[in-house]
């Protein structure tokens, strides 16, 4: 006999297959990067030699912001940017390289809408973040807030997005209140690197704290370039209580 839950599953299954089916009519089972190989809507539409030219971002890297130490190295080591800064984040990791595949992949998803690509972005971030986050306990996931207008623009939030993602894998709350932008900023890929972290300050404000108190946050985003997005939305975090806040994200801009 079919419980209630079981009955909800198969229902959802059933909904799932006949979009999959909608979804084949206007976007073939082929690869949108490449337009060569086949893929279908759960790969996001990225095939396999295109996923091969991922770069994931393994170790030695910065024990901070998770910046790759590009030789050999025995030891934990933080790199010049941390030293020079004040850093409210606890660490900052990425799944892989901002460059290639992920990077047409990111840039078609948020400027163009291109939402197929959302699978595919968020299993990089999923199987690179889990076999870390799973080892403790976390509050909740909070997204990098946009300003509203840009937001409206873009009608949907990519860091808001695939924060869902997380939170159901980790199965945490997704706050999406509790940080607001305060005001419109330039792009951060327009500005040199001095200049990011001015760009930045007092852009992200407290909004709407829980009733329960937070202690430890997931903050993710899609891109970390040098941090200073991630480090002006911490700082308010922490003057607020929390006492841990790592960032994730799918990709990193790493120096050339």
């Amino acid at each position: 006999m079919l419980t209630r839950p079981m009955l909800a599953e198969k229902s959802i299954k059933v909904w799932l297959g006949f979009w999959e089916t909608l979804a084949g009519l206007f976007y073939p089972n082929l690869c949108q990067l490449c337009r060569e190989e086949r893929a279908t809507r759960t790969e996001g539409y990225v095939g396999t030699n295109c996923r091969k030219q991922v770069k994931c971002i393994e170790p030695p890297f910065c024990e901070c912001c998770g910046q790759r130490f590009f030789g050999e190295i025995s030891q934990s080591f933080r790199c010049g940017d941390c030293i020079d800064q004040k850093i409210a984040f606890t660490s900052a990791r990425s799944a892989c390289s901002f460059e290639g595949p992920v990077r047409e992949a990111i840039h078609s998803y948020k400027y163009q809408r291109a939402l197929w690509y959302e699978p595919f972005l968020a299993q990089l971030l999923l199987d690179a973040a889990l076999p870390t986050l799973t080892k403790t306990s976390w509050d909740a996931v909070i997204p990098v807030p946009l300003f509203s207008t840009r937001q409206r623009g873009r009608q949907f939030n990519q860091a808001e997005r695939l924060a869902q993602h997380l939170g159901r894998a980790l199965h945490i709350p997704v706050l999406d209140k509790v940080l607001r932008r305060t005001r419109p900023t330039v792009s951060q890929t327009k500005l040199p690197k001095k200049a990011r972290a001015e760009n930045m300050k007092d852009a992200f404000h407290i909004d709407q704290l829980p009733e329960t108190s937070l202690r430890r946050v997931i903050l993710i985003d899609d891109v970390l370039t040098t941090g200073a997005t991630a480090n002006a939305c911490a700082l308010p975090l922490i003057n607020a209580g929390v006492e841990t806040v790592v960032v994730w994200t799918v990709a990193r801009s790493e120096p050339r």
